[in-house]
């Protein structure tokens, strides 16, 4: 994209707050550019900010002509897959950039993430405590769940949205893609396995389930059956959660969620690699707390 294109695409006049808070509406990844410190002539002061989306629009400014150029071309590698996630930038507007003005100025640069999306499939115990859990660590939450009783208003408070309807027949409306991450938690072993075969069935990034390894294991021979690739049924995350030998529905959330925090942030140099394991333990009566407690 040539620079006057760039310029054509940027609301210098528009407010760069409204313009954030609908990108991470949107879900889209920005980044945003604030002028933090000056020194003699220069065209803006500290606080001007231009905020860079992903489809090439741009809102704000800080200051227009070359220094605006390279500072849009910083944020668009910035946008590139492996970019960083944070740079400052020094210039000098005659030296480095040409402009007459002659000052200097830095400017910081960060990539705004979006929020991650998790659609929560069961609204029991242990669904309303991954629900209360994945919350506080920044995940937007939207819990379906066909049991008006579990539904109800003032029950699961840090959900951004609740659903009372079948959850395998809302996955195509909820529309999950690649960013979207999925945890199936439901009352019932029929209901967990018609909305995996669903959700494996869209793009979603990840599809966890709770449960044991005899479950996972009965799960899978049933979706082959069904039709399901192995492409498909390889994508299942399940037993779900780090095994910290959780046994309480608040444990369980933590392991469960500790894996989606693990996967969101990504991989890190040096660090051990954990595999997910079954988090849950038999309860008396033969029943696993995954798959079979609300």
């Amino acid at each position: 994209m040539k620079a006057g294109d760039q310029r054509d695409r940027t609301d210098r006049g528009g407010d760069v707050y409204e313009a954030l808070v609908l990108a991470r509406r949107a879900r889209l990844v920005a980044v945003l550019a604030t002028v933090v410190e000056v020194d003699g002539s220069t065209p803006q002061a500290p606080g001007a900010k231009l905020l860079l989306l992903a489809d090439g629009s741009a809102v704000g400014t800080v200051g227009g002509g070359t220094i605006e150029h390279r500072v849009l071309e910083q944020a668009r590698a910035m946008l590139a897959p492996g970019g960083p996630a944070q740079r400052f930038a020094a210039y000098d507007l005659s030296r480095d950039l040409g402009m007459c003005c002659g000052g200097q100025m830095k400017v910081f640069l960060e990539r705004i993430e979006p929020v991650a999306r998790l659609l929560l499939f069961g609204a029991g115990h242990i669904g309303g405590a991954i629900c209360e859990a994945a919350a506080r660590v920044g995940f937007a939450v939207t819990v379906v769940d066909e049991r008006e009783a579990w539904t109800g208003a003032g029950r699961l408070p840090s959900a951004l949205a609740i659903i009372c309807d079948e959850p395998a027949a809302v996955v195509g409306e909820l529309a999950p893609d690649q960013a979207t991450f999925c945890v199936v938690a439901s009352h019932s072993h029929a209901v967990d396995q018609a909305t995996v075969k669903a959700l494996l069935a869209t793009p979603a990034g990840f599809v966890g389930m709770i449960g044991s390894r005899r479950k996972r294991d009965k799960f899978l021979m049933r979706l082959r059956a069904q039709g399901a690739s192995e492409a498909q049924l390889a994508r299942l995350r399940t037993p779900l959660g780090l095994d910290i030998g959780a046994v309480t529905p608040e444990e369980i959330a933590v392991s469960v969620v500790a894996e989606l925090v693990a996967v969101r942030r990504g991989p890190r140099p040096g660090a051990a690699v954990v595999e997910a394991a079954a988090v849950v333990r038999l309860i008396p009566g033969g029943g696993a707390a995954g798959g079979e407690r609300a």
